[in-house]
């Protein structure tokens, strides 16, 4: 684990944090498109998302989806996915993400604080959307592939205490001292990630995370209001595909003005 010595970071759940749905089922559509995916599976996902976009998603509910998951893509091949990822990422996930979360990502790029989105969702995806957030590191369930093809296998599965094993392991290569460090969630499935960290927020929380807030005294943020994307992404670079949030600083007062006013009532000044 980082010592005393260590910097600060900030670790960010996904899915109803940064962006409005579950990133693996909102990739759906497009893997059915390309005939991944059967229409009894597309339902199911459906279903899937309805439960989870209501707070009903539950530690053993969770884990089914993640064993139909495993097992639906085995076989896959894994290049083809991140093909129709990077294809589909705009599209798919743009409308999704939260103007307060990509305020709130810039003042720690600010801050000179590293970000790094943590999430159960496959790194095929998570890795995608972090480099488009302009995240430092993803931390993701990662996917054994045999020959190209998805085994089956879970090799990571990066949910619940997992998650926080994952960041301690990151800490400790990057020198991030937790407790100075941040966190941001919905779900009180990540109790044990926010409680890892000096600086816990509840974010759009659910009922059971919202009433351990409100124990803890915590901070809860309430993020609604979806961004375009790309109109405030840097061009593309002449060497590649990299994607930056340079834009954000310059709108940053005409955004979510109560996160930063929630945000520094509960940071200490060391940790900036």
């Amino acid at each position: 684990m980082a010592t005393a010595a260590g910097r600060p970071a900030a670790f960010f759940d996904l899915d109803k944090t940064i962006i409005a749905r579950s990133s693996t089922l909102a990739f759906s559509k497009s893997l059915f498109a390309e005939g991944l995916l059967s229409r009894r599976s597309v339902l199911r996902s459906a279903y899937a998302q309805l439960v989870f976009s209501t707070g009903g998603a539950d530690h053993d509910m969770l884990e089914k989806m993640r064993k139909e998951i495993s097992k639906m893509v085995t076989g896959w091949d894994a290049q083809t996915v991140r093909q129709i990822v990077r294809e589909a990422l705009y599209e798919v996930i743009e409308p999704l993400v939260y103007a307060e979360a990509l305020e709130l990502i810039e003042q720690h790029r600010e801050a000179g604080n590293d970000v790094i989105i943590v999430s159960a969702s496959g790194s095929e995806m998570v890795e995608p959307i972090a480099q488009m957030l302009g995240a430092t590191h993803a931390i993701a369930t990662r996917l054994e592939e045999v020959d190209g093809r998805y085994s089956g296998r879970i090799l990571q599965y990066c949910y619940g205490p997992n998650k926080v094993k994952a960041m301690r392991e990151l800490a400790e290569r990057e020198g991030y001292d937790l407790s100075r460090s941040f966190a941001y969630s919905d779900s009180a499935t990540d109790v044990p990630m926010l409680e890892a960290v000096g600086h816990p927020f509840a974010v759009n929380p659910d009922k059971v995370l919202r009433r351990r807030a409100t124990e803890e005294d915590w901070p809860i943020l309430t993020f609604e209001r979806p961004t375009a994307l790309r109109s405030r992404l840097l061009p593309e670079s002449t060497t590649g595909k990299a994607m930056a949030l340079g834009g954000l600083a310059a709108s940053a007062s005409l955004l979510a003005l109560g996160i930063s006013a929630a945000w520094r009532r509960r940071t200490r000044p060391e940790a900036l």
